[in-house]
């Protein structure tokens, strides 16, 4: 007798500790243990990249002096990299019930363990979404070694005196920027002049002579050049990666079984669903088909507990067209209700 109310303060002890606080808990009655029916709900982690595209100011000149196409505007794209999804079971408070506790309770409780029963509200771990910082903008100041400036003379006039009516002409030089299409010109052919240096290094055509780590650093610093001229025709990215972590909690009756779970925006990178200015990642629910001999459940006449048994699904992760991830997930308030009978 007396081990048999250690027992039962044990399991009021336990209860206490795992119920949730707050109005609801306060509210159940005293000698009982309350429980609440599970909940699967899917986590989606997902990394995006976002694109700052930057074009070249000699863009327009890249067909003429390269036979390359290059892009004359800035744009910004975003893309996902990758996406894990992880199914958690959390408590669903709006299938509360209790039982009183006896000699059956630890049997039912020990359901819990399966996750056909629910004693706390589940936990997730911190998730954040970090916003983009602003974009620097584009910066073609240090490309090149060409100033971009040039030297040209004029002729100025100027009084021989004050009495004088005559004018003496004074040659005078002027430095001014050069004009665009000079500047690409130039930068192309600096191009064309560093491919041809590369090609006499490697060869072994030149008055100098490069071996080992000699010909490996000037032939780095070649294509280093190289690169930062062709920029200026082709353009340049920068790239930042966003995470987000999302949860998709399906609706138990809902006949279409089909959730937006975020959308990617191009300007504004990864959005919460119910921001239309994103495309939109859809998760799908396929239930697996219960046959009718697996029978839909009794309830259980006297003292009886609640408990859910998960339905099976495929879920499916897509971009609209592509699908992005699939997987076996059992979802326990798309399945069914069933009864475990208690004895007092």
């Amino acid at each position: 007798m007396i081990m048999k109310r250690i027992a039962n303060l044990s399991l009021l002890a336990l209860a206490a500790m795992l119920l949730p606080t707050g109005k609801a808990a306060a509210q159940d009655a005293m000698g009982t243990v309350t429980y609440a029916l599970p909940r699967t709900v899917i986590s989606l982690q997902v990394e995006a990249v976002k694109e700052y595209f930057y074009a070249g100011p000699y863009a327009k000149y890249a067909s003429k002096y390269l036979g390359i196409e290059a892009a004359e505007e800035d744009r910004t794209t975003c893309t996902v990299r990758s996406v894990t999804m992880t199914p958690c079971i959390e408590a669903d408070q709006d299938k509360r019930y209790y039982v009183t506790p006896g000699k059956a309770s630890m049997d039912f409780l020990s359901l819990s363990s399966q996750g056909l029963i629910a004693l706390a509200d589940g936990h997730f771990g911190d998730g954040a979404a970090w916003r983009f910082a602003p974009p620097s903008g584009s910066d073609f100041s240090e490309r090149g070694v060409d100033s971009g400036l040039t030297s040209e003379s004029a002729t100025l006039y100027r009084g021989a005196g004050e009495d004088a009516s005559g004018k003496v002409a004074v040659q005078q030089d002027m430095v001014v920027k050069k004009p665009l299409e000079q500047r690409a010109r130039e930068a192309a052919d600096m191009i064309f002049e560093l491919r041809k240096k590369r090609v006499q290094i490697v060869t072994g055509d030149t008055d100098a002579t490069y071996s080992g780590e000699a010909m490996g650093a000037a032939l780095k610093e070649i294509s280093a050049l190289e690169k930062e001229y062709l920029s200026m025709f082709i353009g340049y990215s920068e790239f930042q990666t966003q995470t987000m972590k999302c949860d998709v909690v399906p609706e138990a009756g809902r006949k279409n079984q089909t959730y937006i779970a975020f959308r990617v925006s191009d300007t504004d990178g990864l959005v919460p669903a119910d921001n239309v200015s994103g495309k939109p990642f859809i998760l799908e629910l396929v239930p697996q088909e219960i046959s009718d001999a697996a029978g839909k459940g009794v309830a259980a006449k006297g003292n009886t507990a609640v408990y859910r048994i998960p339905s099976i699904c495929t879920v499916k992760l897509l971009d609209g067209v592509n699908l992005l991830l699939q997987d076996r997930v059992a979802v326990y308030q798309l399945g069914r209700e069933a009864y475990f009978p208690l004895s007092k």
